[in-house]
């Protein structure tokens, strides 16, 4: 019994030892400072983190599931121990009550030996026997009779040490487990922790991956600014003035309707709404729905402006450049309806002058002198005009071009509608929409360069039909299971990291060239719902959401999808 206790320990604690001994993996990646603007060395810098990480990943997860499964082994054998330590405890219970009434009875025939020694009297079996022989026999019984007491006691005494020594070995047994079962247990926690640590940085990057690729669907700016953005060369669609033929056939573009964020007023909608007649009112009604226009709101505020100080709420607004001063259309409805939202936006994004706001677009761009001209005009005629929600400024957002569809949003306990930003509704989509008729360069776009101009060397949006594939290819080691590594889908140009080439991705999405496409079903919620392919491998119809994330993450250069509302085209 005491040899299988020790064995059983020894083979138990060994691999616990072995596995206290192991050293795990750590991945440390030094990460790289980049300009806040520069996208492309801020992308480099995750995709060598990524390349860093990745060669490791694999051995790591494996290594922590070979010792998470080690444990639970040790765990299943703990409790096998555990249960054989409580049966032992039941049968030493049993032996002690057994024991205890053995001597119970050696202490019964103890005290009459004792008696009997006392008095006995050798004469006295030969006084009262009738031969010789008889008081011998009754000699001898008693003779052996004090034998058997005596070898009992001996049994009784080597049964005694053999429990003492049992207890011992068994409380020896229960603190060994005890220590074994508290370091299984910090084992465990270091283990749960390394994975969670290796877990939450690889989603780290995955997220940095995809904000980066964000940046490349929407790095430019999201208002229209002073001056009204010129019609971008290249960029437009088949027959449009801004149109330009790559050279090739089949040719396929992304052209998206508006962009980023697409929430609250649409500038280029707005200002279209006033040459159709709307006035300020109907035209904040129009994007922020049944929301209150607070008409008399404190002008005594003061805003602080970073890096400027504070200034008077009504001179802030004075100083955004938001919106073109030329847009007078219907006695400046446009320029009103902007002037409301500045204002509202600016009160709730400080608390009403309690906090500062920024000077940039990430704010409002502010300038430290007066735009003057129309728009101050507008600013006069609006003075205390605040959108509202259950008493407290409304964080009124705005944007360039939503592409005729604006998403409603929360604030304030507040949410804006949906909005189909045509006379007609959906029915009135897109040739009809307002921002058409305001003049939006953004409405529908073919997007190749980024905010500063790059374009990576291409000189229109246009993909030929391996490039086509390819992102289709892509698209399949996102979300179709055809394996790969998702941090391998980048594109293969101006963006470093460890790309796929375009046969290796071909050889893993199976697709090689792309035919035809189908023109895009559009959802009632502003976005796209999917898009149908003609391929070497059959058509294919892919979902809205995924073609844009696959369609960024591994276009070639800066040509990207800005927008869930985007189409296809062909030439």
């Amino acid at each position: 019994m005491h040899f299988k206790f020790k064995l059983l320990l020894i083979i138990l604690l060994f691999p616990v030892l072995f596995l206290l001994q192991d050293t795990r993996h750590r991945i440390r990646v030094s990460a790289q400072e980049c300009p806040a603007t520069d996208y492309q060395c801020q992308i480099d810098a995750i995709q060598r983190s990524i390349d860093a990480i990745s060669p490791a990943q694999q051995k790591n997860k494996e290594d922590l599931a070979a010792l998470n499964k080690q444990i639970v082994d040790l765990n299943s054998k703990i409790t096998k121990l555990t249960s054989q330590l409580k049966v032992l405890e039941n049968q030493i219970l049993g032996r002690e009550e057994d024991l205890a009434f053995t001597k119970e009875i050696f202490d019964e025939k103890a005290k009459e030996h004792y008696t009997f020694l006392r008095l006995y009297d050798p004469i006295t079996p030969f006084l009262f026997s009738d031969t010789a022989s008889q008081a011998f026999q009754e000699i001898t019984l008693r003779q052996r009779a004090a034998d058997q007491d005596r070898k009992t006691m001996e049994d009784y005494a080597t049964d005694l040490s053999g429990l003492n020594t049992d207890k011992e070995n068994l409380t020896k047994n229960k603190a060994s487990l005890s220590s074994l079962q508290s370091q299984v247990s910090d084992k465990q926690k270091f283990l749960a922790g390394e994975v969670a640590k290796v877990e939450s940085y690889l989603s780290t990057l995955s997220v940095k991956q995809n904000e980066l690729a964000a940046l490349k669907a929407g790095g430019f700016s999201t208002t229209v600014g002073d001056v009204p953005a010129s019609v971008e060369p290249c960029s437009g669609k088949p027959g449009a003035g801004n149109f330009c033929d790559p050279g090739f056939r089949p040719a396929f573009a992304a052209f998206s309707y508006g962009a980023p964020h697409r929430k609250g007023m649409s500038q280029y909608g707005a200002y279209g709404r006033a040459k159709s007649g709307q006035n300020v009112e109907t035209i904040l009604h129009a994007y922020y729905g049944g929301i209150e226009i607070k008409k008399d709101y404190s002008t005594d505020i003061n805003i602080t402006v970073q890096g400027y100080g504070p200034v008077n709420i009504e001179t802030y607004v004075k100083r955004i450049y938001e919106m073109p001063a030329s847009w007078t259309a219907n006695d400046s409805a446009a320029l009103k309806a902007q002037a409301v939202a500045a204002r509202s936006y600016a009160l709730a994004y400080t608390n009403n002058g309690a906090n500062s706001i920024c000077a940039t677009e990430s704010c409002q761009v502010y300038k430290p002198v007066n735009k003057g001209g129309a728009w101050d005009v507008a600013v006069d005629a609006t003075k205390g005009w605040v959108l509202v929600s259950g008493g407290k400024p409304f964080s009124a957002w705005y944007a360039s071009t939503a592409g005729g569809y604006t998403f409603g949003y929360s604030a304030q306990g507040y949410t804006t509608p949906n909005l189909w930003d045509t006379p007609g509704g959906q029915g009135g989509w897109p040739n009809n929409a307002y921002e058409i008729a305001g003049g939006s360069p953004w409405f529908y776009k073919g997007w190749y360069k980024d905010r500063s101009g790059a374009s990576c060397g291409r000189s229109n949006p246009w993909l030929t039909s391996t490039e086509m594939a390819d992102i289709l290819n892509a698209w399949r080691v996102l979300y179709d299971g055809a394996g790969g590594d998702v941090s391998r889908i980048v594109p293969v140009s101006c963006w470093g990291g460890n790309p796929y080439s375009t046969s290796e991705l071909a050889a893993i999405g199976g697709f090689t060239n792309v035919t035809s496409v189908n023109t895009a079903v559009y959802g009632s919620n502003g976005s796209t719902l999917n898009i149908t392919f003609q391929t070497n491998n059959g058509s294919k119809t892919i979902p809205g959401d995924q073609l844009k994330k696959a369609f960024n993450l591994r276009a070639p250069g800066y040509v990207g999808v800005k927008s869930s509302l985007f189409n296809i085209e062909k030439l």
